[in-house]
């Protein structure tokens, strides 16, 4: 019997370890402290709660259908704002709008891959990234990044074959933290207009960088539409994740391609959540740059707590974003591990099995720790539970 297209795939894994807390018991003295998913948990600021409620109230055309790939103001800020940031040309006509940097992936692949292709993915990947290509019969090349989880551009030009029709980095990455250097970036531009391939770059969190510089200088390229597709959320930056607002930049040829995809999908991006990311992009600066140096004292709070794990044989391999990626230090598997952790110690995190294939051993050594909704002080806390962990080790 053929597998459906669901069928070809895993369960999500936050919904999965959401699970896990069914048959857990927490107190007032010792709550549960959840560092397993990615996204903020407080509300938009009052300011951009307001004018989301003029806008309903006031912008009748904010509940109808609206352009399939975005407002066209909206379009228009991403790139004035994004070619001064990054010291390139980018048109208004070379930006659609999403409805999630999700929905911004599953349509580039959908435009450039079909059934048979293959994508080479650096480990430890972006779950949602694994699932949409095993849902749509894509191959997933899985292109090991070893200790550093800096992807080899070398590594990833012995995976390239006919049937090669991207390379995606994700920089900050999820799930390792770590920032890709702006050479290494350029170096897999390079690497894929070589050989005719996309380089997909996913910037979800590019607001939370602690480089100051532009993170890459591909859209300095007059050329960069032929090879490069860079995604994002507005998500992150502006706590909209219930309005699923995120953008793609592309060449204007792509994006008549994935337009027919958006549009199939959900006819247009939500437009209250588009009109709160414009009023964001031109008022909250200010605003956000505080949310970016709160995210930048908790990776310092990871660094400054983790001489307490070190001592128990547990390695930090990666900060930053809203991520610390950490190896443990005991024999049973992470996935197993994740669970003990919850029943124990009252600490839901991901294991790193739920980031990598299955027969790469090193996912069941490694936890994901997301610290976007824990402030210094819990992570103190955190990492004192995570001390108190008492299972047998690896030799």
């Amino acid at each position: 019997m053929t597998l459906s297209r669901t069928q070809a795939t895993f369960a999500p894994p936050v919904m999965e370890a959401r699970r896990w807390l069914e048959s857990a018991t927490f107190t007032e003295e010792k709550p549960l402290i959840n560092v397993s998913q990615a996204a903020p948990v407080d509300p938009p600021p009052a300011p951009l709660r307001a004018e989301i409620a003029r806008v309903a109230q006031d912008v009748p055309e904010a509940h109808l259908y609206g352009p399939v790939l975005g407002l066209p103001e909206l379009r228009a800020e991403v790139a004035t704002q994004w070619s001064a940031a990054y010291g390139g040309g980018i048109a208004p006509s070379q930006v659609a709008i999403t409805s999630g940097c999700n929905q911004a992936f599953c349509a580039t692949l959908s435009a450039i891959a079909g059934e048979g292709d293959e994508i080479i993915l650096p480990t430890p990947w972006y779950f949602n990234h694994k699932m949409w290509l095993d849902m749509q019969g894509i191959s997933t090349v899985a292109l090991t990044t070893g200790e550093s989880l800096l992807p080899d551009p070398g590594d990833a030009a012995d995976l390239i074959t006919d049937r090669t029709r991207a390379i995606v980095l994700v920089t900050p990455n999820n799930p390792g933290g770590v920032e890709y250097p702006a050479e290494l970036v350029r170096a897999f531009f390079e690497l894929a207009r070589d050989k005719g391939v996309k380089l997909i770059v996913d910037e979800t969190y590019r607001d939370f960088d602690i480089r100051t510089e532009a993170p890459h200088d591909l859209f300095s390229d007059p050329e960069w539409g032929d090879t490069l597709i860079q995604l994002y959320s507005f998500s992150k930056a502006y706590r909209l994740t219930g309005h699923r607002v995120g953008a793609m930049v592309a060449d204007e040829k792509f994006l008549a391609e994935a337009e027919k995809f958006l549009d199939t999908v959900t006819i247009c991006p939500n437009q209250l959540g588009q009109h709160a990311a414009l009023w964001g992009m031109r008022n909250l600066s200010q605003w956000l740059s505080g949310e970016r140096a709160e995210i930048l004292d908790r990776r310092a709070a990871i660094a400054d707590n983790m001489e307490t794990l070190t001592a128990q044989g547990w390695k930090l391999m990666g900060a930053g974003a809203y991520f610390a990626y950490m190896e443990h230090p005991f024999q049973m598997r992470s996935d197993a591990l994740a669970k003990a952790l919850v029943q124990d110690h009252h600490v839901l995190c991901l294991p790193g099995s739920m980031f990598m294939p299955d027969d790469d051993p090193n996912g069941a050594r490694q936890l994901r720790i997301a610290f976007a909704n824990v402030d210094r002080g819990e992570i103190a806390v955190l990492f004192e539970r995570l001390a108190q962990a008492d299972y047998p080790k690896r030799a």
